[in-house]
């Protein structure tokens, strides 16, 4: 009988470890189910460009996954009962809806963006953690007349990569940034000095050390009581994760993430892997990973490798994942690479500029050649899988 595994979610750490299932083990030893309510993958990473107005390349599932056995389901998970082992969907065209049974999940259903429970934000700010959110934006900028503010809250890396995006795309316009703390108080000295002249460069204004504490119609209300004008309001403070694994008997954090081992197994359920923004791992220094394509893709490797290697009964590999840089968009003609530690905390080197913009885009196409090409690093030659009941001692002793 055909091992049934199946993945839900298509983005890059779904993608990434369905493929790699699929180059890992014999065709005829499994069925890989990737369920996802779009036929195209979508390149969050690039979403920031979306929004300001480019057009980013097609990636239809149809052709990257083209001979690899790897089955696309075109619907919407609904709910998952690790108990039972069976994933509920309803089909994405029409009210169909499906029971699938796997022998083994692996859960990428990735984050969302978080509104952080700030009053008007749902009801009056955009998002681009998603491809839908970020074709509203698109639309809602275009429409807007020279001289019209928009206000970007969040100082993060997606905060940045949007205010600097739009900026750059719309010199006509009045953009502002909100951030919590300090600008790039996270980067080194150099990258922060980097980062302020491009911004200033651009006519960015910086609000500084200011929490929003209300989104409104026409701007958004600061903790101190300081109202800042917008048309348009892009909320990029954090993700949140998706909600499906809550309804679950899975062991969770408190904010809903699906606690894994060293090979993203579910801590409670073996038959789970969760990668992605979806899962908490543990990586350099005991500091859980952050939610980034940095630490999902790795995870996907991890998850993909560890789960074929305990089906065919051979060692599993447990590589640390490790940190090098973060990489920024500051527009398509600038950009900022801050080099980090193992455990991502910034060291004095940065590279910044022309060059910086090459080396990001060079990671952007990278991260998609990953999800068609997922098996970098790894012997071409698949394995078949062992049945449970006939595997050796030895065999059972290096796949646990």
């Amino acid at each position: 009988m055909e091992h049934r595994i199946v993945v839900l979610g298509a983005g890059y750490t779904g993608a990434v470890a369905a493929g790699r299932l699929a180059k890992r083990l014999h065709r005829e030893d499994v069925a890989i189910t990737l369920v996802n309510p779009e036929p195209d993958f979508v390149e969050r990473v690039r979403l920031h460009q979306l929004a300001a107005g480019q057009d980013l390349r097609p990636r239809p599932f149809s052709e990257m996954f083209a001979g690899t056995g790897v089955e696309l389901k075109l619907a919407k998970v609904t709910a998952v009962d690790v108990d039972r082992k069976t994933v509920a969907v309803t089909a994405v065209h029409g009210a169909e809806r499906e029971e699938l049974e796997y022998d083994t999940l692996v859960y990428a259903l990735g984050s969302g963006w978080d509104d952080g429970g700030v009053p008007g934000t749902a009801e009056h700010a955009h998002e681009i953690s998603s491809r839908a959110g970020a074709v509203r934006l698109r639309a809602r900028l275009a429409a807007l007349e020279a001289g019209r503010p928009v206000v970007v809250v969040g100082g993060g890396l997606t905060g940045l990569e949007a205010a600097t995006e739009i900026a750059e795309a719309r010199p006509d316009l009045h953009v502002a940034l909100a951030a919590h703390g300090a600008l790039g108080d996270w980067l080194s000295e150099k990258g922060r000095a980097h980062l302020r002249k491009v911004v200033d460069k651009l006519g960015i204004t910086v609000h500084e050390h200011t929490a929003v504490t209300a989104v409104e119609a026409d701007g958004v209300v600061t903790a101190d009581g300081r109202a800042i004008p917008a048309e348009v309001t892009v909320w990029t403070t954090g993700f949140a994760v998706h909600p499906i694994a809550r309804a679950t008997t899975l062991e969770l954090t408190d904010g809903g993430r699906i606690v894994v081992d060293g090979t993203m197994r579910s801590a409670s359920h073996p038959d789970v892997y969760a990668v992605g923004d979806a899962a908490m791992a543990i990586g350099p220094g005991g500091k859980p990973l952050r939610m980034s394509c940095a630490s999902g893709v790795p995870m996907a490797w991890q998850a993909a490798d560890a789960l074929a290697a305990r089906l065919a009964g051979t060692k599993v590999p447990r590589v640390p994942i490790r940190y090098a840089q973060q990489c920024i968009s500051l527009g398509r003609t600038e950009g900022l690479i801050q080099f980090v530690t193992a455990d991502d905390r910034a060291v004095d080197r940065a590279l910044t500029g022309r060059l910086a913009a090459r080396y990001k885009e060079l990671i952007c196409k990278g991260a998609a050649w990953s999800v068609a090409n997922p098996t970098v690093g790894m012997p071409s030659r698949r394995r078949r899988v062992v049945p449970q009941g006939t595997r050796s001692r030895a065999g059972a002793r290096a796949a646990a």
